[in-house]
C-alpha cells in the first residue's frame, strides 16, 4: 500500500514537470553588475515590455522612500551589514506597484486578489492536515518534492555580500531550487552580522525576538504557497497547518505524512518517506561566520529529526491548549524593550521566550513556538536552518492561525504595532528583508481575511464572533467597575446633597418675600452659586 501511494506521487510529481515558477529575493533580472552599480531594480512586465508595467498602468519605477523612525540599541553599529535599511545597500530604485498589482515588475496580483487585472476577490482557506483526504495530502507531498527538485526561473541568490561583490561590479549569484529559495531566506534573514575581520555580531535577526516575528513569518508562508500555485498551476492550494495543542507527541512524523523515523538510526529519517532523500543547505553557520562568507545553496546532508529526544528540562512538553488561550487573553502585542526579554507581550509569549502560565520573560525556557523547534530535535532546532525540514511550514501555519486569532480578538490599529525603537529591521515602516519586492511590516499586522486567506477552525466558530469582538471590552470593563460603582455612589450622594439644598435654598427664598412677588423659578444668581459651591 505504501509503494502505491509513493508510485501515485511520483505520477503526480512528473506531470507537475510541465509548470514553470518565480518567487522571492533577489529577481534574476536586477542581478546583473549593470543593474548592481546603478542601483535599480524595475524590470520589464511580459505584458507590455516596460519597466513595472508602467504602459498598462501597473506600476512605475521610483524612488524607495526608507523609514527614519529611531531603532532600538540592540544593534550598536551602522553600515556594517547589507541587511541595514533594506534594500538600500543593493536598490535606491525599485517598482512602485499601482492598486491590487504587485510583484517585482508588477506582473502579480496583490494577496486576496486575481483575474487578468487584479480584480476579483478570493478567499482561500488553510486546513488541518489531518483533515485533507488522502489525494489532497499525496497533492500536497508532490507540490512539495516538485519544489525541491524546480529550479526557481525568476530569483538567484547571493554568495558573497555587497564588498565581496566589489560594490556590484563582480555579481556572485547562484541558481537555486524553489523549496531552497525559502530556505536560503530564513537564513539570510537570521544570520549572523559579518563586523570584518574575524568579528562576528551574534545578537541580531530581521525575522525573530522582536515586533516582527508574526507579520515576517505571515508574509513567508503567503510568498511559499503563491510560489506553489504558480508552479503548479493549481491557484486553490493552502498550505495545511499541524494543530499541535495537547500534542503528546509528534503525530504528523509518519511515513505517511512528514516522515517517520529511521529504524537504523534514530536521528534520520525513515527510508519509505520521500523527505528521507532530501539535502539540506544554510545549516553550517559556525563555518560561514569563520569564513566570512554566506551560505552558497550547497548540499550539506540530510535532514535531521529525532522528535522527542530533547533537552527537557529546558521545554519540558509540548504546548497546551490553557497555553495558547493564555497567550490570545495578553493585551499588549509588544511592551518593554521589545525583545524576547519583553513582559507580557502577546508576541514574546507566542514566540517562546516568555512563560505561557505568567508572561514573564524566562531565558531558561522554550516555549510555545520554539517549543516544537526544540522538540523537533534536529534541522528544525537550529534557526537560521529550520525551514529545510517542511514540518517547518505546518508548525507556522498554525503559529499564523494563532496570530490571526489575537487579531480579531483585541482588532488592534495599525498604530499598535510599534513605530520607533524596536530592534533593527522591526519597526512599523521597515521594509522587510529579504523580500523583493518591498513589503514592510505593519503591512502584515492585519487580518487574513484581508490578504485573502482563512483557517477552517476559525471559520467553525463564526457563532462566537461577535463574542470574540466584545471581549476585549468586557476584559477592561472588568479592569474598571469596582472605580464605576463607585463614582456611581459618590455621584448619588451629591446628586441627594445637591437637591436638599436646592430644596432648602428655593423654601428660603420664598419665605422671604410677599406671596404674588415670589419668582416661578430661581434667579440666575443664586443658580450659579449653588452650582459652584456644588463643585467645591
Amino acid at each position: 500500500m505504501r509503494t502505491r501511494g509513493r508510485m501515485l506521487l511520483a505520477a503526480l510529481y512528473c506531470l507537475l514537470w510541465t509548470f514553470q515558477t518565480s518567487a522571492g529575493h533577489f529577481p534574476r533580472a536586477c542581478a546583473s553588475s549593470k543593474n548592481l552599480m546603478e542601483k535599480e531594480c524595475c524590470p520589464p512586465w511580459e505584458g507590455d515590455g516596460s519597466p513595472c508595467g508602467q504602459l498598462s498602468g501597473r506600476g512605475s519605477c521610483q524612488d524607495i522612500i526608507l523609514s527614519k523612525a529611531p531603532l532600538g540599541p540592540q544593534f550598536p553599529f551602522a553600515g556594517v551589514d547589507d541587511r541595514e535599511s533594506w534594500p538600500s545597500v543593493f536598490y535606491n530604485r525599485t517598482c512602485q506597484c499601482f492598486g491590487n498589482f504587485m510583484g517585482f515588475n508588477c506582473g502579480n496580483c496583490k494577496f486576496g486578489f486575481w483575474g487578468p487585472t487584479c480584480t476579483e476577490r478570493r478567499l482561500l482557506v488553510r486546513r488541518n492536515i489531518f483533515d485533507l483526504s488522502v489525494p489532497e495530502k499525496n497533492k500536497f507531498l508532490a507540490y512539495l518534492t516538485l519544489a525541491k527538485h524546480t529550479t526557481s526561473a525568476d530569483y538567484v541568490i547571493p554568495t558573497g555580500t555587497y564588498g565581496q561583490m566589489n560594490n556590484g561590479s563582480t555579481p556572485l549569484f547562484n541558481d537555486i531550487n524553489v523549496y531552497d529559495l525559502f530556505v536560503w531566506m530564513h537564513y539570510y534573514v537570521s544570520r549572523d552580522a559579518l563586523l570584518g575581520g574575524s568579528e562576528i555580531w551574534r545578537d541580531i535577526d530581521f525575522a525573530h525576538e522582536a515586533p516582527g516575528f508574526l507579520p515576517w513569518h505571515r508574509l513567508f508562508l503567503l510568498l511559499w504557497e503563491k510560489e506553489i500555485q504558480k508552479l503548479t498551476g493549481d491557484e486553490n492550494f493552502t498550505l495545511p497547518y499541524w494543530d499541535w495543542r495537547d500534542a503528546e507527541n509528534c503525530d504528523i512524523c509518519t511515513d505517511e505524512y512528514m516522515g517517520g523515523r529511521n529504524p537504523a538510526n534514530p536521528n534520520l529519517l525513515s527510508p519509505a518517506s520521500f523527505f528521507s532523500s532530501w539535502q539540506v543547505i544554510c545549516s553550517q553557520l559556525e563555518e560561514y561566520n569563520s569564513r566570512h562568507t554566506l551560505c552558497n545553496g550547497t548540499s550539506e546532508g540530510p535532514i535531521l529529526r529525532n522528535p522527542g529526544n530533547h533537552d527537557k528540562a529546558r521545554t519540558p512538553r509540548l504546548p497546551s491548549s490553557a497555553d495558547v488561550e493564555f497567550c490570545l487573553s495578553l493585551t499588549q502585542y509588544e511592551s518593554g524593550s521589545m525583545d524576547k526579554a519583553a513582559n507580557f507581550s502577546f508576541r514574546n509569549t507566542l514566540e517562546g521566550f516568555a512563560s505561557p502560565l505568567t508572561g514573564i520573560a524566562d531565558a531558561s525556557q522554550s516555549s510555545m513556538h520554539n517549543a516544537l523547534h526544540i522538540y523537533m530535535n534536529g534541522t528544525m532546532s537550529q534557526v537560521p536552518g529550520s525551514a529545510n525540514d517542511p514540518v517547518f511550514l505546518l508548525h507556522h501555519a498554525f503559529v499564523d492561525s494563532i496570530f490571526e486569532q489575537w487579531l480579531r480578538r483585541h482588532r488592534p490599529l495599525q498604530e499598535v504595532y510599534p513605530e520607533a525603537y524596536a530592534p533593527i529591521g522591526h519597526n512599523r515602516e521597515s521594509y522587510m528583508v529579504p523580500f523583493i519586492p518591498l513589503y514592510r511590516n505593519g503591512d502584515f499586522f492585519i487580518s487574513s481575511r484581508d490578504l485573502g486567506y482563512d483557517y477552517s477552525y476559525l471559520q467553525d466558530s463564526g457563532p462566537d464572533s461577535f463574542q470574540d469582538y466584545i471581549k476585549p471590552y468586557l476584559e477592561q470593563a472588568s479592569q474598571i467597575w469596582p472605580w464605576l460603582i463607585g463614582a456611581a455612589m459618590v455621584g448619588s450622594v451629591l446628586t441627594a446633597v445637591l437637591g436638599g439644598l436646592i430644596s432648602l435654598l428655593y423654601h428660603r427664598k420664598r419665605k422671604q418675600l410677599p406671596e404674588e412677588k415670589q419668582p416661578l423659578l430661581m434667579d440666575k444668581e443664586d443658580y450659579h452659586s449653588l452650582l459652584y459651591q456644588s463643585h467645591l
